[in-house]
């Protein structure tokens, strides 16, 4: 028996109906579990028992496994949901025409609404399970999350920051709000907390490829960005900051923000920090990588394409580094961003850690146990008493990488989605 449970410490939903999934391996959220099968028993909700071998017709089972009282799914491999933590739901990835992405930024909110509930869709169908946006004027992300947490069937759950702060005619204006002042700083992230589960900080611009540097100093200094810190976490909200280059990278691990995004130009300094305060980086290769890999799009000459590729080898050594040095490297995509697309760009992300000489297992844990331990989500590691929240694929990633593309269902709140044939 790989795990068992004593009752009073199960969590079980009521009306929820008991399951029994007999996989060849899983992924607990940590550990891969070769060499199976393994039959894993699911009651209102939640694991109850992980047991050796195929135990589905097995005698000795809770009352409420037997005689077809649950129904039995087969499975190559299960893991826990995996966690997205950092999109835009409301753009289109996909759109790779330049003009076509401007014009849908004058789009009204329905339309804006429509892609939103699109990429949710997109995503549960790679296996995600949470959701954690990073950003839009409109309210878009706020709509699309209290639609999907109150709807019936399997979804991912959604959380929504709402509107970001930053300083007056910077970057971020598509996401963000102006603030100037100490006390607008303050009274901003008071009202964003209200209804908002997180506090976007927009630290310093985006990159210049041309130069491969970041653009302009960073928005905020030390002292503004740890007030913005603070009043968040008074609040009881965590903080998330756009931020790359050093002099912004030295402003975020300062003020002590909750998760570095992007962190493009990192160093070792910084990431001995980032360990030291449990400060998360959430990487978010894709975007710069898209740039690279189809530079006709936008455009770039020979010499951008070079700095790109300085600023991508850099970035998969110091994502290596930080998992080295016990940084919680969380992953999340951008999706959203020009040739993001939801869904698949989590599954991309994991293939860039790996390639960056990340073992799978801890690749696997970046997306699914540590972003849920890192933003105060429920467990969701395959182990009796836990939710099961579950992503069931064809075969172990741990064999063929390209399992992970392979999923069939979701598993969650104790109903299953199929996917596929």
């Amino acid at each position: 028996m790989r795990s068992g449970g004593c009752a009073s410490f199960i969590r079980i939903r009521p009306g929820m109906a008991a399951d029994i999934f007999v996989a060849d391996s899983y992924f607990d959220g940590h550990q891969y579990h070769g060499g199976g099968p393994y039959t894993v028993l699911l009651s209102g909700g939640a694991v109850t028992q992980i047991l050796d071998g195929d135990q589905s017709a097995s005698d000795t089972l809770p009352e409420i496994f037997k005689s077809g009282a649950a129904e039995t799914h087969r499975a190559g491999f299960l893991m826990p949901g995996m966690v997205e933590a950092h999109c835009h739901l409301f753009l289109d990835g996909g759109e790779l025409d330049l003009d076509a992405r401007s014009q849908f930024m004058k789009s009204d909110i329905d339309e804006m609404l429509d892609m939103a509930r699109q990429n949710v869709a997109r995503m549960l169908a790679s296996g995600i399970t949470q959701i954690r946006d990073a950003g839009d004027r409109w309210g878009i992300n706020h709509a699309v999350r209290d639609e999907i947490n109150a709807a019936s069937g399997v979804h991912p759950d959604i959380r929504s920051p709402g509107l970001g702060i930053r300083r007056p005619k910077r970057y971020g204006g598509f996401m963000a709000r102006e603030v100037e002042t100490g006390d607008d700083i303050v009274a901003a992230v008071r009202e964003f907390a209200e209804t908002g589960d997180d506090i976007k900080i927009i630290l310093t611009g985006i990159i210049d490829f041309a130069t491969g540097t970041v653009k302009g100093a960073p928005q905020f200094d030390t002292d503004e960005a740890r007030l913005a810190v603070d009043t968040a976490h008074d609040c009881g909200h965590l903080t998330f900051a756009h931020c790359s280059g050093l002099a912004g990278l030295e402003v975020a691990a300062e003020a002590g923000v909750d998760s570095v995004e992007h962190g493009f130009f990192m160093t070792r300094d910084i990431l001995e920090v980032l360990a030291e305060k449990g400060i998360s980086w959430v990487p978010t290769y894709s975007p710069v990588h898209f740039q690279w890999a189809r530079p006709e799009i936008i455009g770039w000459d020979d010499h951008a394409r070079g700095e790109m590729r300085k600023i991508l080898d850099s970035h998969l050594a110091n994502m290596a580094m930080a998992v080295n040095m016990g940084v919680d490297v969380v992953i999340g995509s951008d999706a959203g961003s020009h040739g993001v697309v939801h869904g698949k760009a989590v599954i991309d992300e994991i293939y860039f850690l790996v390639e960056a000489g990340v073992s799978m297992a801890a690749a696997l844990a970046a997306a699914t146990s540590l972003p849920r331990r890192k933003l105060n989500m429920e467990a969701a590691d395959i182990a009796a008493g836990n939710p099961a929240e579950l992503a069931v694929l064809k075969g172990s990633p741990f064999d063929d990488r390209r399992n992970l593309e392979n999923l069939t269902a979701v598993y969650k709140d104790g109903e299953i989605r199929r996917f596929g044939a």
